[in-house]
């Protein structure tokens, strides 16, 4: 690190939980968001602040006007660009030091299991369970961890998956009949900060992940109810019969 890396990180270097060694993981760590909405805006400028080396972010969506009520890495004058192109100008004035790569397609069983594969850590902030099925496989198949956000409404949860272990259940194993329709914010509405919350813990635990510090939310579902502002922690376990994890313990 020269001498503008270590002011600019001076603060969370300082902490002897991080130091010299924990920063230079992060510098030399690649992670994939999926989805620069109201969970991947808070979790990408969190990353992008903290020195990530490589963020690749996805989206294949353009900025719209009901937006900008959460997803606040975008600005009214981007309306109608792309959201990662939004973003990554977003994150680069944020912090020029890093390097990040827009990633605009539709995502397929393939093309996403090889694009996983290229990174250390993967952020679901997408916003349908389909997609987030299809994520979850493709971070199963590459050993790939997986951090998982969704809000709606006044809720919140976030998990953890270490996929890389073989104890460690996986998304799929919250959802045994995943054909069950599934709400949106786009029908039910959602309070702006609840992403916030959400997509700020994702990259909290992203990077204690890549610095190997602490404890994270593997085997265990946090839930935010913030109309008690009140957190509920559900244990998890590994579904023996998951169709996507089961042969990873074996």
């Amino acid at each position: 690190m020269d001498n503008n890396q270590l002011l600019r990180y001076s603060r969370q270097i300082l902490l002897p939980q991080v130091g010299i060694e924990g920063q230079e993981r992060l510098l030399k760590a690649k992670v994939l968001i999926i989805g620069m909405g109201g969970l991947g805006s808070p979790a990408a400028m969190y990353l992008a602040a903290a020195g990530i080396g490589h963020l690749f972010i996805s989206d294949f969506d353009k900025v719209d006007l009901s937006n900008l009520q959460r997803q606040i890495i975008h600005r009214t004058t981007d309306i109608g660009r792309y959201k990662v192109d939004s973003a990554r100008d977003t994150l680069l004035a944020l912090n020029p030091l890093i390097t990040v790569t827009p990633l605009y397609q539709q995502w397929n069983n393939t093309n996403l299991s090889a694009q996983v594969a290229e990174v250390d850590v993967v952020l679901d902030c997408s916003d349908n369970l389909p997609t987030r099925l299809a994520i979850n496989q493709a971070c199963v198949q590459t050993q790939t961890p997986l951090v998982s956000g969704s809000a709606i409404r006044m809720e919140g949860q976030i998990s953890v998956f270490r996929n890389q272990l073989p104890e460690s259940p996986c998304y799929r194993c919250l959802y045994p009949n995943p054909s069950i329709p599934e709400e949106t914010c786009t029908q039910t509405g959602i309070l702006a900060p609840i992403v916030g919350i959400i997509g700020s813990l994702q990259a909290l635990e992203a990077m204690k992940l890549i610095m190997e510090v602490g404890e994270v939310l593997m085997g265990k579902l946090l839930w935010l109810d913030a109309m008690k502002m009140e957190w509920y922690r559900v244990k998890l376990t590994k579904n023996p019969h998951c169709p996507v994890c089961q042969d990873q313990s074996s």
